[in-house]
């Protein structure tokens, strides 16, 4: 039986979807990373912008990031507000998890992956800070709606696979704020070539889900704050760098 002229099977109209969503994503968007340390789950990427924000608060414990196309992932930012908003204030606040805000945005990017045209250019992150490192959760979605469970650290977006070498490679789960900022820095830097001049805090969005906080922990670190976090992440990678001289 011959196919009618113009025929695509379904596997390859999926395979062209997902191919182009990926190479707008990288070509699009630089690395964004959410790791655990002894703080909380930092949030750093390179956002020259002091408008259009990746980051977000979802919840009380619960952020939000994004990368590729800002309107489209901001559309499901507000769409998933909207939902945290409402579970929380049908059921308990308690009722409101990264977990189920992670399976029902894979659910909606799903919906948007097989019946629209064109795929969703985006890639998000969901996490929820815990009282220990041990107990955070990240996940991560894909443009289709697959759902990741990450463990310690996730980068999405540009060169990722790069950037999440180099922080494999040095990661701790125990290391301060001061320390996790370094290293999010130096993946970043050229991301993860180390090529790069360091990134400046005009250069930079940052954010925290910070431990201590008992309601609503997300915080963006601006200004000042950024600028002394900077300077303590680079005084440090210094002294690490430097050999013992012996007295």
């Amino acid at each position: 039986m011959s196919m009618p002229f113009g025929y695509v099977s379904p596997e390859q109209l999926m395979k062209d979807k997902a191919d182009y969503a990926r190479r707008r994503i990288a070509q699009n968007s630089r690395s964004c990373v959410v790791l655990s340390c002894e703080a909380g789950i930092l949030l750093v990427t390179p956002n020259s912008s002091r408008a259009l924000r990746k980051f977000s608060e979802l919840y009380d414990l619960i952020a939000f990031a994004a990368v590729g196309r800002y309107n489209e992932f901001e559309t499901l930012r507000k769409a998933g507000v909207r939902y945290a908003d409402a579970t929380g204030f049908q059921y308990d606040r308690r009722d409101v998890t990264a977990r189920g805000l992670a399976d029902w945005y894979g659910q909606l990017l799903g919906s948007l992956f097989t019946d629209s045209p064109k795929p969703y250019e985006v890639e998000i992150v969901v996490a929820q800070v815990a009282k220990t490192a041990a107990d955070d959760e990240i996940y991560r979605i894909t443009f289709d709606g697959a759902v990741g469970d990450e463990r310690d650290f996730v980068v999405v977006g540009g060169l990722a696979e790069r950037v999440a070498e180099v922080i494999k490679q040095q990661y701790s789960a125990s290391m301060s704020l001061t320390d996790a900022m370094r290293l999010a820095i130096l993946a970043l830097a050229g991301q993860g070539d180390g090529a790069s001049e360091p990134l400046t805090a005009g250069q930079l969005e940052v954010a925290l889900l910070e431990r201590e906080r008992t309601h609503r922990t997300f915080r963006r670190i601006t200004g000042p704050r950024l600028e002394a976090l900077l300077a303590a992440a680079k005084a440090d990678g210094e002294d690490a760098a430097s050999p013992d001289v012996a007295g």
